[in-house]
């Protein structure tokens, strides 16, 4: 058992005389408290047990919410957070949308209460999430083929999801994008979900590997989930084209797998929460079942508030009404309920017209801000670039993020030399970065590309 020795002055804390043999205490009856030579001074020896938690080992830092640690212990002024995708003005500030306070001051003016939500949520929350995304008169709505309930954002939305896949799919296998958001990994580690990769970044192009992720799929066991992400691709901002999400729809159909949309950016990436669910519609419309785990942290600004849904598509409206019985009943020992105040904000935003039509006006905004800094940032690569590179998959990509081709070393450089913080498979945000930041960035990317291998 270790020991350490601790030396304390006790002239002003013990009395002027101890009786030594009420200081025999312990079971061996020993002193605790030993005079030392000096009369102002007593050794105490303190027994520390070792910790029931020696074997834990320490976890390494999260990779993306890392670079912003690492960034705000720089404090050069020329230093650029591109590593988390959270939206900030032209001024790199954060973004409260003002549709966003107008219904939070409505919940004050009503006097809301924040008595406990059901498990599956807040059901106008819910009305409104399903409805976004398929449509307000959409046959799967009308029918009752939507299992829906609220869920911790995507991240939770996923994780129940994945819960229901362990519980009910024994071996089935989750088939997600090489690469993609980080988190996807960890949330099929954690539930024990086996899940294998299908090519989709193509070095080469900085494109879509569509015919690799095509064969991929053919090849997957029968009945295996594949992770789609319904817009902006995450980390790459490539997405399939309508013709291409119409052949992955005829594959996954012909080897009787089950989709599973990741839609984080509905009406963020372009501009139209229409537009951004037309590859989830297209699902629909062939009466597949699959899963759609949604987010309301971009393209509301509510990253905090943790609000998000996860709804799965069934044949019927008997299969969603069990569905959903299992999903609370996941649901209920992980979390048991989820938060009301984001939930209530989605509801009244989208249940007010004048406000609903607020907010398509301030995501058209913000998606419009990210795409004119993509175009400075190519603008600016292609001036300054004389080596004839070809910079225009910045254009082709879409969203909040940009895929750089920047290797490890290179991202490297760009932290160490440029003061640019990115996660280290080179993906950059666009949405932290500014127009006044563009010719720094561009001089940043030119350097790591060329100088470092």
């Amino acid at each position: 058992m270790a020991s350490s020795m601790l030396s304390l002055g006790w002239t002003s804390l013990l009395p002027r005389e101890i009786n030594k043999d009420k200081l025999k205490l312990g079971p061996s009856g020993s002193n605790p408290f030993l005079r030392t030579k000096s009369l102002s001074r007593v050794t105490m020896s303190v027994s520390v047990k070792p910790s029931r938690f020696e074997g834990i080992t320490m976890a390494p830092p999260d990779p993306i919410l890392g670079v912003s640690e690492a960034f705000k212990a720089d404090t050069n002024e020329l230093k650029l957070n591109l590593g988390v995708g959270a939206y900030r003005t032209e001024e790199l500030q954060p973004y409260v949308l003002n549709v966003v306070k107008k219904a939070e001051n409505l919940m004050l003016e009503r006097g809301d209460n924040k008595e406990y939500l059901p498990i599956e949520g807040l059901a106008a929350f819910n009305k409104a999430t399903a409805e976004l995304l398929f449509g307000a008169g959409h046959p799967v709505i009308k029918e009752q083929k939507v299992a829906t309930i609220q869920g911790l954002s995507g991240t939770g939305s996923l994780r129940l999801a994945a819960a229901l896949i362990e519980r009910y799919f024994p071996g089935a296998k989750v088939l997600i994008s090489a690469p993609t958001w980080g988190n996807h990994k960890n949330i099929f580690n954690d539930a024990k979900v086996p899940w294998s990769e299908y090519r989709y970044y193509d070095p080469k192009t900085i494109g879509l590997d569509f015919e690799g992720m095509i064969q991929d799929i053919k090849e997957a066991p029968e009945g295996s989930f594949i992770l789609l992400h319904g817009c902006a691709h995450n980390p790459t901002g490539i997405d399939p084209t309508p013709e291409q999400w119409v052949k992955i729809a005829d594959v996954i159909q012909e080897k009787n797998h089950i989709p599973f949309f990741d839609v984080a950016y509905q009406g963020f990436a372009s501009g139209s929460l229409d537009e951004d669910a037309a590859s989830v519609r297209l699902f629909a419309e062939r009466g597949m079942e699959f899963f759609v785990a949604q987010s309301y942290s971009k393209n509301l600004g509510l990253y905090a508030e943790r609000i998000g849904a996860i709804n799965v598509v069934c044949s019927s409206a008997d299969a969603a009404t069990r569905v959903k019985s299992q999903l609370k009943r996941i649901a209920r020992p992980m979390y048991s309920n989820p938060p009301v105040h984001g939930a209530r904000i989605v509801a009244n935003v989208v249940g007010d017209a004048t406000m609903f039509g607020e907010w398509k006006a301030e995501m058209e905004m913000m998606a419009g801000r990210i795409k004119t800094v993509r175009q400075r940032l190519y603008d600016s690569l292609v001036s300054k670039d004389k080596s004839g590179k070809d910079w225009s998959f910045i254009l082709k990509q879409i969203g909040m993020f940009s895929f750089t081709g920047l290797n490890k070393a290179q991202s490297d450089n760009m932290t160490n030399k440029w003061h640019v913080y990115m996660t280290k498979d080179g993906r950059i945000s666009l949405a932290g970065l500014s127009m006044a930041k563009c010719e720094y960035l561009a001089d940043a990317i030119i350097d790591s590309y060329h100088n470092v291998s």
